[in-house]
Order: C-alpha cells, then sequence, then structure tokens
C-alpha cells in the first residue's frame, strides 16, 4: 500500500508537472536575490522540480495565549506550573473552520491534496512542482542555490497570497530563507594564551574546558546527576550537522569518569545520518549530558534534507505535533532578525508561546557575533539582532571566558558573547526593571541610533564559551569556542534542577524568565555569578571602535544575569 501511494503521489506531480509546461511556463532570467554569503545561484529551477512548502495557518486566542504565558509562568500566580496538555493547546490555537476550509478549498482547486498537518493544525505541509507552486504563489521564482556541498531551492523575489487568503495564512515557508550558518567556532591557541600558560605554571592548571572545569566552577558534585524517571532533556541538530553514538562514549569515558552518566542518546527524532559527525552537533550532545548527568536525552536531527525544507520551521512543527517531548531544549541556531519577514518572527514567536504554556524551558545561543553590525541607508551603521535569540519567550544564553585562561577562576565576557535588544519586538515587562537600571547606570552606551533600548534585550544568563573540548569523528579536539557550548551546558543544568523539582512532585520550570529575573530582582543573590568585567564586538567604525554593550553589575546585554552557581541556584528554583 505504501509503495502503491508513493506511485501515485509521484504521478500526480508529474501529471501536473506536465500540465504547467503546457500552459507556457517558461523560465525567466531576472534574478535579484541578495544571496548570504557562501551560497552561489546555479539557475531556474525545472518545472517538476518538486518543492516542499509549509503554509502558516492563522491560529486563534494568540492573545490569551500569551497571557496564559504569564500566569503559569510568574511565580506569584495560582496558575504557576499549571501547565497545557498538547489536546488542550490545540483547542485553544487551532485556526478557525472558516479558516480551514477557505485554505483547503484554494488548494484543492489547484489541484493540491495530501498535505500533511499536525496537532495543533495550524501547519500544512505541501508537496508540489514549481510551476505549481509558482502559480498558487504569484510573484514567486524558484531558483536552485549551492554551498559546498548542500543545495537549496528559494524564490529570488516575494510572494503574493490572494485577498480573500491574506487573513487565513501568516506566512509561507520554503520561499525565502536560507539555512542559517553554523555558530560554533574553532580557533588556535593564541599568544596570550600561550604567556598566560606559561606565567601560571602547573598550579590550578588546565588545558581546556572538559566537563570537570565546568562542574568545578559552577558547583555540582558527583551526587548532582539526574535520579527522575521522568526527566529528559533534548537538542536539536540541523543543516546535515550528526552527533556519531561513538563520539559520545570516548567523550565520556575521556571527561565523565568522576560522576555518573548516560554514555547513549536515548532517543533520535528525524534522520540520523551515517556521513561524518558535524563539531557543533557532537558539542551540543556531549555538553548538554556531561552537565545534566544521567538524564535521558533526546536528539532532534533537522536536516533539511529536501531542497526547499527550512530545518528550523521543521523541527517547530515537530515539538507541535508530539505529546510527550523532553522539559528542557537546547537549540545553537540563529538568523539576523532583519532578514525575516515581520510575518514569519511574529509566527514563530507564537510557536514558542505554545512551548512555554506546555511547561517546555526552549534555550537559544545568544551568537557568535556580539552586538552585529549593519550598514544602512546612507551608509552609517546600527547593531544587528539576532533571532530566535530576541525573541520575549526563549531564554537566551550568552559566553563568558575564564579571566586566566588556564585556570579555574573568575569569568569574563567572551568578546563574541551576542546580546542586545530586538528591533522587533518589545521589551517584555518581566525584564523592564533590570534593563531600565542598566541603561540609567552604564557608565558609557553605544550612541542611541545603533539599538533599540525599547526592545527585548537578550542574553538572559550566560556560561563558559571559550576553549571547550569535543570528540568528533574519533578526535579529541580543542579549542572549540561560541555560545554553541555555552547553551547546552545551561541546558544540561536546568534539567538538573527539574530533576530534582520533579521527584519532589513539583512541576518543571517551564519558561524560566519570569522567574530569573524576579529572583535576581528580589535583592542580592548568589545564585548566579554577576559577570562585571569585558565588552564585546560590534562595528568597526569611528562612533563604536569595535566596542559594543559593557558588562557590569547585575544584568547587561552582554552576559545577562551572569552564570549559574548549582547549589545556590537550585535552592532557589526549588521551592519558589
Amino acid at each position: 500500500m505504501e509503495a502503491t501511494a508513493r506511485f501515485l503521489l509521484a504521478f500526480s506531480v508529474s501529471l501536473v508537472a506536465w500540465w504547467c509546461q503546457a500552459q507556457g511556463w517558461a523560465p525567466e532570467e531576472d534574478h535579484s536575490l541578495q544571496i548570504p554569503k557562501g551560497w552561489s545561484h546555479v539557475g531556474r529551477v525545472a518545472p517538476s522540480d518538486e518543492l516542499v512548502l509549509i503554509f502558516a495557518l492563522r491560529q486563534q486566542n494568540v492573545e490569551q495565549l500569551a497571557k496564559l504565558v504569564g500566569r503559569v509562568s510568574d511565580l506569584d500566580s495560582p496558575q504557576y506550573g499549571k501547565y497545557l496538555s498538547l489536546e488542550e493547546l490545540r483547542m485553544l490555537v487551532q485556526p478557525s473552520r472558516l479558516t480551514l476550509s477557505t485554505v483547503h478549498k484554494w488548494l484543492v482547486a489547484y489541484g493540491i491534496k495530501g498535505c500533511k498537518t499536525i496537532s495543533t493544525m495550524d501547519f500544512l505541509e505541501c508537496v508540489m512542482p514549481a510551476c505549481m507552486a509558482e502559480r498558487l504563489l504569484p510573484g514567486a521564482q524558484f531558483h536552485r542555490y549551492v554551498s559546498g556541498q548542500r543545495s537549496a531551492v528559494r524564490s529570488p523575489v516575494p510572494y503574493s497570497l490572494p485577498e480573500e487568503l491574506a487573513e487565513h495564512i501568516d506566512f509561507v515557508g520554503g520561499l525565502h530563507r536560507f539555512p542559517a550558518q553554523s555558530m560554533v567556532v574553532n580557533t588556535p591557541l593564541g599568544k596570550q594564551d600561550m604567556a598566560a600558560r606559561h606565567q601560571h605554571g602547573r598550579a590550578a592548571f588546565h588545558l581546556g574546558v572538559t566537563p570537570s572545569v565546568i562542574r568545578q566552577r559552577y558547583n555540582l558534585t558527583e551526587r548532582d546527576v539526574g535520579a527522575s524517571p521522568n526527566n529528559s532533556q533534548a537538542c536539536a541538530q540541523f543543516l546535515e550537522q550528526y552527533f556519531h553514538p561513538a563520539d559520545l562514549a570516548e567523550f565520556m569515558q575521556l571527561f565523565a569518569r568522576s560522576f555518573g552518566h548516560r554514555s547513549q542518546v536515548d532517543q533520535v527524532v528525524g534522520h540520523q545520518g551515517s556521513g561524518k559527525a558535524g563539531l557543533e552537533a557532537s558539542l551540543d550532545v556531549e555538553y548538554i549530558m556531561s552537565s545534566g548527568a544521567n538524564i535521558s536525552t533526546w536528539v532532534f536531527s533537522n536536516a533539511g534534507r529536501h531542497e526547499s525544507q527550512e530545518p528550523f520551521l521543521a523541527w517547530l512543527l515537530l515539538l507541535s505535533n508530539m505529546s510527550s517531548v523532553p522539559w528542557v531544549h537546547s537549540v545553537s541556531y540563529g538568523d539576523y532578525e532583519d532578514s525575516l519577514s515581520r510575518a514569519y518572527l511574529e509566527r514563530v514567536n507564537v510557536e514558542f508561546m505554545k512551548a512555554a504554556v506546555r511547561g517546555l524551558t526552549v534555550l537559544f545561543a545568544s551568537g557568535d557575533e556580539g552586538a552585529g553590525c549593519r550598514k544602512v541607508a546612507g551608509g552609517s551603521h546600527t547593531f544587528r539582532p539576532s533571532f530566535p535569540a530576541s525573541s520575549p519567550y526563549v531564554t537566551t544564553v550568552g559566553g563568558t571566558a575564564f579571566k586566566n585562561p588556564f585556570r579555574v577562576t573568575w569569568e569574563v565576557t567572551d568578546y563574541i558573547s551576542g546580546g542586545g535588544f530586538s528591533s522587533v519586538f518589545p521589551m517584555p515587562d518581566y525584564q523592564a526593571a533590570a534593563v531600565r537600571n542598566f541603561l540609567r547606570s552604564a557608565p558609557r552606551l553605544p550612541p542611541r541610533s545603533y539599538y533599540n533600548s525599547s526592545g527585548r534585550a537578550y542574553p538572559d544568563l550566560s556560561a563558559l564559551s571559550d576553549n571547550y573540548w569535543v570528540v568528533t569523528n574519533r578526535i579529541p579536539l580543542p579549542w572549540v569556542s561560541g555560545t554553541s557550548a555555552s547553551t547546552p551546558v545551561v541546558g544540561g543544568i536546568v534539567a538538573l534542577i527539574n530533576d530534582r523539582r520533579l521527584q519532589q512532585g513539583q512541576p518543571p520550570l517551564g519558561f524560566l524568565n519570569p522567574a530569573l529575573y524576579k529572583l535576581q530582582e528580589k535583592g542580592p543573590s548568589d545564585a548566579l555569578y554577576d559577570v562585571t568585567q569585558g565588552c564585546h564586538l560590534a562595528c568597526l567604525d569611528a562612533a563604536v571602535e569595535g566596542q559594543g554593550f559593557c558588562a557590569g553589575p547585575s544584568w547587561d546585554p552582554v552576559t545577562g544575569w551572569g552564570t549559574p552557581n548549582f547549589p545556590q541556584l537550585l535552592r532557589a528554583l526549588l521551592s519558589p
């Protein structure tokens, strides 16, 4: 039956493609897309080339959803921790009957059938030939682009929707966004690092960040490991980035002997490739499993194997289609905010709200370009915020480095740590007081024209992001850096706190930010180590001279509230 269904689908796609050609579909030469660095244009796709498009259907009760997020995440609310099931969420946000009917009739009128939906009924995934997609979405023209071994099919020009569909569809995915680049870097030892190595000799000496260094700095003992059978954590891998089980086993053998741990991922959701391991995927898995030691771990593998798929969007659809998912998700993925449409940004933000009301903690890396930099009209510059780091409904993790790179000492800013202010999302209430305090008390700020001081500010907290050891393709590799390292570390620590809460009959932490900011604002706290030294990079121009924001007391847009002090953070969040 399955083989017959595949044959019929292929036959119908071919038949529609033939019809398109008979109607005079012809390639055009106009090509105006400003493609990302590293991608090159190949040419217009053939009319019969198969595309996978995702239609984001307009949801109901979004304002009610936002209010509910606030109530289940507020420590002082009687609804704190009373999360929704997937079915309850579906009943709240599923599109109206009119929306479902209108979109269905529109697709069927073009011969498009067999689209897949998800549990919340607010996304459709449809397969069709390129010529049909261009008829369906006037203005779209599909071209092929390549970057190394990767290939993507995108439209260099905007699409439009019929007027009667505009109020029922938020956006169509698979047209414009290119896969984001890796956020992890591997750098050789610098001259200053070598000088520090010789200057300090053997006292408290280490050759890079390992799980034991993480545990020493953040005060995790050999007893701080998972024990609850109901707890779980996850990381996501994209862009043909895969971890290898043999690398994970070797990493644990080398670096995790002093504490109880697991050496195998419990579940892989999606396609797990058999080629070379990816450095970022290896880093994510090895450090969430060594920080959140002995906790059941899942990996969401979103390769984007079809040229027209957007891996990040595919991951969001998986979350919305599974009734049972891990409580903590660590994601090292990001795009420039200004490269995305407002409709896309706002809709993805709603997807994070959906995760929050289900009790999920979603952590994103803040990025590795400091404040970022973008040239605007007239030749001037502004900082360049990253998304999803700038979403008000995720917890964003920045990066730090040891003051002395070869000793477990206090931390300073990692100059690559992403941070700043959203140009799209307004500042949420939970952080308003903390951000106002920073803007009022900082001894030096960049010119106000470089950032939106009323926008969502990030990161929320940080961890070490410099000079990690990773095992990839059976080779122990040093000097791996980036907020792709700090994010799974924080993810594992949050999962450990969830573990203790679940053992005591408490709900998992869920969306962390309201609780995090409220705890820190109550008064001096030792739950997080305040990072007060260092600045991150920004535009190389006369106005800011390569310097963005600088760390300072309490919250700042470089390291957030600081880095975890596990025993005290556990105490603060165990019985809030």
